[in-house]
């Protein structure tokens, strides 16, 4: 995965989520993405990675598989750190996320879920963000 991945992917997902009327959504969606595929270059061997964007009535849930065993885990970061913020900042503009490891523990798939404010799932919630999810 290069430089340029990132970018390419976000407007991928942008254009999946203005077509399919979540473009209120997309910005959010965007960083997280991007914060994920970063965790992927900085943390995966061989920078390798499969995605999956899942569109539903009113939302988006974005996910983020890899072969590394290792779990992410929310670092507190420095404040002049270069890095640490990355699921800080994921939990912060997404309505859920989460980790799931493999069940042979050769991998995970890290995801998110971003919510319209019309959806039935916000007017459900309130439209507030939820905690994260670890599994």
């Amino acid at each position: 995965m290069g430089a340029h991945s990132a970018r390419h992917l976000r407007r991928v997902l942008r254009l999946y989520l203005v077509r399919s009327g979540l473009a209120e959504v997309s910005d959010a969606a965007e960083l997280a993405l991007t914060e994920l595929v970063a965790n992927v270059v900085r943390h995966v061997p061989g920078r390798r990675c499969r995605l999956c964007f899942l569109l539903r009535p009113g939302a988006v849930r974005v996910e983020v598989a890899d072969d590394c065993p290792e779990l992410p885990v929310p670092a507190a970061a420095d404040a002049l750190g270069e890095g640490g913020r990355g699921l800080v900042i994921v939990a912060a503009v997404t309505d859920r996320w989460g980790v799931t490891p493999y069940p042979d523990g050769r991998g995970k798939t890290v995801w998110f879920e971003c919510v319209g404010r019309g959806s039935v799932a916000a007017r459900v919630t309130g439209g507030q963000a939820r905690p994260p999810v670890t599994r």
